[in-house]
């Protein structure tokens, strides 16, 4: 993947702080309410690690930054290089979460460390436009924590993979306290076999390309992975409501069926993805 791109794992550097229960008496907490409704803009830049190309066992460190806020109860965020709008306002301890999401996909095989998959076809970025929905419960375990289950739905509106993709997510997040944050996610991915095809089939001609290096492997669609993330964010100056904090981010990733039986993840990589992330944030 291209340098200077928002990190996959970085957006969760920035996810809405909120506070645990046992605080000192003599600092008096707001409500869940009050902090639902705060305006709120947090950016967060930093470096993360991540595989040269879906299915590499070579890693590279990059740039990553993120963004996230609400303004009039709308919030905003990035994921990666994708962009997030929940249009819905949060309305108490449940809530429907759905809005617009845009994005472009840079698994394009450029700037990667392989000999054998570097002399394959360079790949187009994908510009994906879709939304998301799902549903938020609020207060489970203490007045400011959330589970949220949501399924995004991208279509590549450019010239590379044409199709759609289909994510569903659980993710639960808390205060820890009123200086730590946490936040743990598993997801998966569902792709069509037009993206089968254009990120991990081997073409006769591909096999040429390579000098008969990879065999010839004809990929079908389905799942194509699932993934497990962590994160953990830190106040430096003050409480998570403002000021500067630091976040560490993890994410492990499994590509399964036809997708980790490619010649460039079963012969040239691995199924096995890591993704991390390390940096500073600032929240106004």
């Amino acid at each position: 993947m291209r340098r200077f791109i928002l990190a996959a794992l970085a957006a969760c550097c920035v996810s809405s702080p909120l506070f645990a229960q046992n605080q000192p008496a003599a600092t008096q907490l707001p409500s869940p309410e009050e902090v639902s409704n705060r305006d709120t803009l947090t950016i967060g830049v930093g470096g993360a690690v991540l595989p040269d190309y879906e299915g590499s066992d070579d890693y590279r460190i990059i740039p990553a930054a993120a963004i996230r806020g609400k303004y009039h109860g709308i919030a905003f965020s990035s994921r990666g290089s994708y962009l997030y709008v929940d249009v819905i306002p949060s309305s108490g301890k449940f809530d429907f979460d759905v809005g617009p999401i845009v994005g472009v996909r840079l698994n394009n095989r450029r700037n990667i460390d392989d000999p054998i998959v570097k002399l394959l076809p360079k790949l187009k970025h994908a510009i994906e436009v879709g939304g998301f929905a799902g549903v938020s419960f609020h207060q489970l375990t203490n007045p400011y924590d959330t589970l949220a289950l949501r399924v995004d739905v991208l279509h590549d509106v450019g010239n590379a993979h044409k199709s759609t993709t289909v994510s569903p997510n659980v993710e639960f997040s808390t205060p820890l306290s009123r200086r730590t944050y946490a936040s743990a996610s598993v997801g998966a991915e569902f792709v069509s076999n037009k993206f089968a095809d254009y990120y991990f089939t081997i073409t006769p001609a591909d096999r040429l390309a390579t000098g008969n290096q990879l065999p010839v492997f004809n990929a079908g669609g389905g799942m194509k992975n699932w993934n497990a993330g962590l994160l953990l964010n830190q106040s430096i100056t003050g409480d998570l409501l403002h000021g500067f904090s630091i976040f560490g981010t993890g994410q492990y990733s499994r590509l399964v069926g036809d997708f980790k039986r490619s010649p460039i993840v079963s012969q040239r990589g691995s199924a096995s993805k890591w993704l991390g992330a390390l940096g500073l944030a600032y929240t106004w």
